[in-house]
C-alpha cells in the first residue's frame, strides 16, 4: 500500500513538472510571437511614417518665401548630401506660390563631389526659374565645401562675425611606419601594381606618390576657384590670398566680393523677397535609413568608411 502510494505520489509530482514545463514553454512560445509581431508592425509603420513624411506635400500658404536649410558636413550619407538637398531645392523652386528661395547654410565643408552636385543642381534651377532668386543666408560658417555650394547663389548675405572663405582643399591621415619599426611590427602588404598601397598608413609614401596627391589636389581646387569665379563674377575682389585657403568674417567677406552683405532668413524674405512668410523644404534623411543604420546594416562598410574617410580629398 505504501509503495503504490510511493509510486503515485512520484507519478503525480512527475506529471506537475511536466505540465509546468510545457505551460512554460507555451508561454515562452506565446511571448516570441508576440515580440516578433510587435517588432514587425514597428518596423512597418516606420516604414509608413517615413514614406509619407518624406512624400508628404508642404500645405499651400499663399505667396511665400521658399526656405531649405543645410546644417554640418557635406558628405554622401545624412543631411547634407546632395541626394537630400537637391530634392529639397527642386520642390522650392516647382512651388508655385514660392516667389524666391532661401538656402540657409551653417557648414564647415566636405566632400568636393556632393558640393559640385549641388551646385551644378543650382545652376541649373536658375535656369529653368529664372524669376525666382536663391539666396544664400550664412549663420555661422559657409566654409570650404559650403562656400563652393554658396557661390551658385544670385547673392550671399551674412553675419558680421560669420566665417567664410577656406576655398582649398585638404587630404589628411597618418603614418604610423615609424611606430612599427620602434615596436618591431612588420607589415605585409602584398599588390598587383606598384601605387595600389598608395595612401596606406602603415605603408611609407614615395616622393612620386606625393606629388601625385599634390596634383590631384591642385586639380580639385582649380575647380573650386573655377566656381567661385563664375559664380561671383566681377563682384569677386581677388587678392593672392583669396584662394589660399585662408578664411574670414563676414565684414571681411564683404569688402573682398564674397559676400553681398549683411542679412538672416528672416530680413532677406522680408525686405528682398517681400515675402515674408517662410515655409520650410528641408528634407531629413528617411527614418528607414535611420533604423538601418542604427542597428548596422553595412557594418562592414562601414568601418572601411571610417578608416579612409580621413584621405579623401575634403573641402573643409
Amino acid at each position: 500500500m505504501e509503495n503504490a502510494k510511493k509510486e503515485g505520489w512520484e507519478r503525480d509530482l512527475l506529471e506537475k513538472l511536466a505540465t509546468a514545463s510545457l505551460r512554460e514553454q507555451r508561454a515562452r512560445r506565446r511571448w516570441g510571437i508576440f515580440f516578433k509581431l510587435a517588432t514587425f508592425c514597428l518596423i512597418g509603420f516606420g516604414f509608413w511614417y517615413a514614406a509619407h513624411y518624406e512624400s508628404a506635400d508642404t500645405p499651400t500658404v499663399g505667396r511665400h518665401t521658399a526656405l531649405v536649410k543645410l546644417n554640418g558636413t557635406i558628405d554622401a550619407d545624412g543631411n547634407g548630401s546632395a541626394n537630400v538637398l537637391i530634392p529639397a531645392l527642386d520642390n522650392a523652386f516647382a512651388a508655385s506660390d514660392s516667389v524666391g528661395v532661401i538656402l540657409r547654410i551653417n557648414s564647415p565643408g566636405g566632400s568636393p563631389v556632393q558640393a559640385g552636385i549641388i551646385n551644378d543642381e543650382i545652376g541649373r534651377l536658375r535656369k529653368e526659374y529664372p524669376k525666382k532668386p536663391l539666396y544664400v543666408v550664412v549663420d555661422e560658417m559657409c566654409a570650404s565645401g559650403g562656400y563652393y555650394i554658396a557661390a551658385a547663389a544670385d547673392k550671399i548675405y551674412v553675419n558680421k562675425a560669420s566665417i567664410v572663405g577656406s576655398i582649398g582643399v585638404l587630404m589628411d591621415g597618418f603614418g604610423f611606419t615609424g611606430l612599427m619599426e620602434k615596436l618591431g611590427v612588420e607589415r605585409r602588404l602584398l599588390t598587383a601594381g606598384e601605387n595600389k598601397g598608395f595612401l596606406d598608413p602603415f605603408s611609407p609614401m614615395s616622393e612620386t606618390q606625393k606629388g601625385y596627391a599634390k596634383e590631384m589636389l591642385g586639380e580639385i581646387h582649380q575647380q573650386f576657384i573655377d566656381v567661385v569665379r563664375k559664380g561671383r563674377g566681377t563682384r569677386l575682389k581677388e587678392t593672392p590670398e583669396t584662394f589660399s585657403g585662408l578664411f574670414w568674417t563676414g565684414s571681411k567677406a564683404v569688402d573682398m566680393g564674397l559676400a553681398d552683405g549683411f542679412g538672416t532668413v528672416e530680413s532677406v524674405s522680408r525686405d528682398i523677397l517681400k515675402a515674408e512668410d517662410v515655409v520650410d523644404y528641408t528634407k531629413s534623411e528617411g527614418l528607414p535609413e535611420r533604423v538601418l543604420k542604427k542597428f548596422g546594416v553595412a557594418v562592414g562598410a562601414g568601418v572601411v568608411e571610417s578608416m579612409m574617410s580621413s584621405q579623401k580629398p575634403v573641402l573643409r
